[in-house]
């Protein structure tokens, strides 16, 4: 096997430009394709996470209906102290969880008593609030960070809508809402903090504690507008949403339907839309790397057989066997592919070390100042070396096989 590859790499080296300019489209074929991952997959990762760690969670808990409905956030389809206590009960057998926040959300107006315009309210445990989401006390951009995310009588409030009213840490202002009842309330409340926007559903809301919400909208029982969960790893999402969907489905409403609902935060935010068109992307550049090697290395090939004829037919008569004749042209077809794949792979590595030395800055909705930190695993380099070195060699195969079944007298005559 040494021998051939000394061979390979001898017949290669005796037409050097043609085998630099193959290197170098396998070269380019795999830093773009590694290039391409490692950014497009870091910059998911980093716009899920900001999804489910600043509001959404890994996933969330709701009544049957009330997703159907939550632009309007029915008070009516609130889930009763029962139902909340068996999604909890549920919850606590899961090793997979890591823990969970109840919500209250409903719609209401602001006013600080000058102006006045409409708000989107989450009434939260603060503690728990914050194990879920983790990046929502960060997201404070005025206002006190330490301590509890909101006290009783407090309220966060979005960055637009303080812009808009010019409303500062420590004004005071009305909660106005309508319980399910139709009856009008409102609560007085401190601004506590202002946090900045984040793309996607509760990106814009406000936070008071969750004693507040039930008291401004005279609720006599503790009922939640949805439970939001956090896992210990997101890799377990889909498997913890069939088993939690599973363990809630003896609970049945009225039509004999589960009465309970559970969604995955791919489920409830239209990033996850983008999300999946990166992953068709990445099948797309991978294909474009498919095509550059197979065209590249097979052109190198039919060329290496059509101008070694002459030398083919005489090995042959010599007593040279097909099947060695078949494994000379494959393995200069393999080394093309390791070579390039060896090199693509360290420069793509070092391109993606320099972009984390040099941090890149990217603005993505309303946040503005994100890092993106390119990394790709192990596993998915081994995979696309793999693709290539093994694209390679199928590309050399059709010449190679050619190459071995001249027939000697026929390869000799060859002008």
């Amino acid at each position: 096997m040494l021998d051939v590859f000394k061979i390979a790499g001898r017949n290669l080296s005796r037409y050097r430009r043609r085998t630099v300019l193959t290197l170098l489209l396998i070269i380019i074929g795999m830093v773009a394709v590694l290039l391409f991952m490692s950014v497009t997959g870091s910059f998911k990762d980093m716009m899920v996470g900001q999804i489910t760690d600043s509001v959404l969670g890994h996933l969330q808990v709701h009544r049957r209906g009330y997703v159907a409905s939550i632009d309007n956030l029915p008070l009516n389809l609130n889930m009763k102290p029962q139902a909340v206590a068996r999604v909890e009960q549920a919850l606590k057998q899961m090793e997979a969880v890591q823990t969970w926040s109840p919500r209250v959300k409903f719609g209401g107006m602001f006013s600080n008593f000058t102006e006045t315009t409409s708000i989107r309210v989450n009434g939260v445990d603060p503690e728990r609030e914050a194990a879920t989401v983790p990046l929502l006390p960060g997201r404070i951009i005025e206002g006190r960070k330490d301590g509890a995310l909101v006290g009783k009588g407090e309220i966060v409030i979005p960055v637009l809508l303080a812009r808009g009213m010019k409303t500062k840490v420590g004004d005071t202002v009305v909660l106005v809402a309508t319980n399910r009842d139709g009856s009008v309330n409102g609560k007085t409340f401190v601004v506590r903090g202002v946090t900045e926007g984040v793309t996607g559903p509760g990106g814009r809301d406000g936070y008071i504690h969750i004693a507040d919400a039930r008291e401004l909208l005279r609720m006599g029982d503790a009922e939640v507008s949805e439970i939001a969960i956090r896992l210990k790893d997101s890799a377990t999402l889909d498997k913890t949403a069939a088993r939690l969907n599973a363990a809630l489905a003896d609970q049945v409403n009225a039509e004999g339907k589960p009465a309970m609902e559970v969604h995955t935060w791919a489920d409830l935010s239209p990033f996850a839309n983008l999300a999946r068109m990166i992953d068709l992307m990445t099948v797309f550049i991978k294909i474009v790397l498919v095509s550059i090697v197979l065209v590249s290395v097979m052109n190198v090939m039919v060329m290496a057989v059509y101008e070694r004829i002459r030398e083919i037919g005489t090995i042959a008569a010599i007593g040279t066997p097909p099947r060695r004749i078949l494994s000379l042209f494959l393995g200069e077809g393999l080394l093309l592919g390791l070579v390039g794949t060896a090199l693509g792979t360290a420069l793509s590595l070092v391109v993606i070390y320099a972009l984390n030395v040099w941090k890149v800055h990217v603005v993505f909705g309303q946040q503005q100042n994100l890092l993106l930190e390119p990394r790709i695993g192990a596993l998915q380099v081994a995979a696309i070396a793999a693709m290539v070195v093994g694209v390679a060699v199928l590309a050399s195969l059709q010449p190679a096989w050619k190459a071995s079944r001249l027939d000697p007298s026929e390869a000799l005559r060859h002008v």
